[in-house]
């Protein structure tokens, strides 16, 4: 592989955690590619699927160069395959994309704007913020409410959608993060390390298309419960380490560093 330079580098790497989704796997990973951004990387994390998910990554996907799979030989969670993802991660700025089709990969421009006009360091993609939606459960709106302003008071932030999938970092932001959780606590955990560092953030609306449970969503009530632990936990981290708010620019983040090596043998790469 190439050494990492400015020349090559994607405007976008796109971090995809995968576990038991071969119904939509296919189809998302294409929607990723055909999506309107100038250049970007696919880095597919397959979190030790059981339901034939691997094989549709590692034998039937069409072979194009931008997508790499790595794969967990057992599932860890969530969070632990976004940090697999997120240390492969080449681009300028780096997408968390779940593959489950309830966030869409044309919005990826809307999620950029604020970062490529230089107004923000991060962007929260709010499903709260007059986005079109699927109506589904009641109670998971509003526990998504009263976990964003648990969040808020803990971080003086002012977010609308602390929980939501479509979280985009510059990638020199995203590797001052030291993390880890290895389930959805990873949420709260992002955000208020995020928080803590004292770096421009931006919402913007998005769409969403929940799933029901029989549709294969995956959260549940005990998450939630590790939700209010970790808010709580990395909350007063960052009250007792938060740096001061920046003004313009990225005025605590160092360059970049390359990343000219491979995954390791627990990974796979498709040239795919």
């Amino acid at each position: 592989m190439k050494a990492n330079t400015k020349q090559n580098r994607p405007t976008l790497s796109v971090v995809m955690p995968v576990f038991n989704e071969r119904a939509s796997i296919t189809r998302i990973i294409a929607r990723v590619l055909a999506a309107p951004v100038d250049s970007l990387e696919l880095i597919v994390v397959d979190d030790g699927s059981s339901d034939g998910t691997r094989d549709v990554l590692t034998h039937e996907l069409p072979s194009d160069p931008r997508v790499r799979v790595i794969l967990h030989e057992v599932n860890k969670g969530k969070g632990a395959a976004l940090r697999t993802g997120f240390k492969e991660a080449r681009g300028r700025f780096v997408v968390i994309q779940d593959a489950d089709e309830e966030y869409d990969p044309r919005e990826y421009p809307t999620l950029l704007k604020p970062l490529l006009d230089d107004d923000a360091d991060v962007v929260f993609g709010s499903r709260f913020l007059g986005g079109p939606h699927r109506v589904l459960y009641y109670w998971h709106s509003v526990g998504n409410v009263w976990l964003t302003r648990l969040s808020n008071m803990m971080t003086d932030l002012n977010l609308t959608d602390m929980e939501t999938c479509f979280k985009v970092f510059r990638l020199e932001v995203l590797q001052q993060l030291n993390l880890v959780e290895d389930r959805f606590g990873i949420e709260p955990e992002m955000t208020a390390k995020i928080a803590a560092l004292g770096v421009r953030i931006f919402e913007v609306p998005v769409s969403y298309r929940g799933r029901t449970y029989a549709e294969g969503k995956k959260i549940g009530l005990k998450d939630a419960f590790r939700a209010v632990y970790c808010i709580a936990r990395y909350g007063m981290e960052t009250r007792m380490n938060k740096r001061p708010p920046a003004r313009s620019g990225l005025t605590h983040a160092p360059d970049a560093p390359d990343h000219s090596t491979e995954s390791t043998a627990s990974s796979r790469e498709r040239l795919s």
